[in-house]
């Protein structure tokens, strides 16, 4: 098959969402779609090289908003109809509300209306979709109430790229989730995978909704029902 993936900058589902890329990327041709937001996130969580490995088959590219300018012309293969799907998991509000509004100004919301006007079939996985509370992961995390103030601070000597502020926290902008400065710190003082829990605003929700009117869209609420989705709609 020959696949279109594209990551957002949503934290939760990331984990999940990657596990599913791979077990489609060993035996298809995909092609990633990453936003700048994406590459940042993925990095924060330790999950960017693991889909940097495993793009590739007959494209073996990865499209991002920096190396396809402001034109994307990457995203014109979808609107000729080249790729079997186009997946895009996990999705975030912000992503979901573009879309919703036809605005198209980042490589993944463009390659969704590309894929619309190619009548490539769309898989859309929201992290904005039940109502209420959810548990999400954290990335690493430096926990204030348990920093000693060591000097000098091992966690920060350990971290390769100058991500690891003593004593107040990690710049996520710089973090690429190695866990090095984790297994420094003889006191346990950064959390890896903490969970915390976010509130789901209704416009998202309203929005979601209105996601799944849009034709040659397919809203699942979760990425283990991607493949089971692939073969009973696109491999039959």
């Amino acid at each position: 098959m020959r696949i279109g993936w594209a990551f957002t900058g949503a934290g939760h589902l990331l984990k999940e969402s990657v596990d599913e890329f791979v077990k489609l990327a060993k035996d298809n041709s995909v092609t990633v779609f990453m936003s700048n937001a994406s590459i940042e996130v993925l990095k924060m969580y330790g999950l960017y090289e693991t889909v940097v490995k495993y793009t590739g088959g007959r494209y073996k590219e990865l499209a991002t908003d920096e190396n396809q300018k402001y034109s994307y012309p990457i995203t014109g293969r979808l609107s000729l109809g080249k790729y079997d799907i186009l997946i895009l998991s996990p999705a975030t509000a912000n992503t979901v509300a573009k879309i919703v509004h036809g605005i198209s100004d980042t490589i993944v919301t463009n390659a969704v209306a590309q894929a619309g006007k190619g009548n490539v079939p769309t898989i859309v996985v929201p992290v904005d979709i039940t109502p209420g509370d959810i548990d999400t992961v954290l990335p690493s995390k430096l926990e204030l109430n348990k920093c000693k103030k060591c000097d000098p601070c091992t966690a920060a000597l350990a971290c390769p790229h100058n991500a690891f502020i003593p004593y107040k926290e990690i710049s996520l902008l710089n973090c690429v989730g190695c866990g090095q400065c984790k297994i420094s710190c003889q006191y346990d003082a950064i959390s890896e995978g903490k969970i915390i829990q976010m509130h789901m605003r209704d416009i998202d929700i309203k929005n979601t909704e209105e996601l799944r009117k849009i034709d040659e869209i397919t809203v699942l609420e979760h990425p283990s029902e991607i493949i089971q989705y692939i073969d009973e709609n696109i491999n039959k």
